[in-house]
């Protein structure tokens, strides 16, 4: 009991999704440079997500005319 070291509050806070920095609760990113990034990532992600999806349905509609 007598080597405990102090209790230490933290104050609320988030971490930026893309460098990891502390931010307020409030805030989503820490700077420009980072939302700019996250914006161009959730960009290419989309893009992505929407030709997997594309590519499916054209698969799709190649497997019911072939199936006729």
């Amino acid at each position: 009991m007598e080597n405990q070291a102090p209790k230490v509050r933290l104050l609320q806070h988030r971490h930026c999704q893309v460098c990891g920095r502390a931010i307020k609760v409030k805030e989503e990113m820490c700077s420009d440079k980072c939302k700019k990034e996250w914006d161009a990532t959730v960009r290419r992600k989309r893009m992505w997500l929407m030709a997997y999806g594309l590519s499916a349905a054209i698969l799709v509609l190649i497997m019911v005319f072939a199936w006729r």
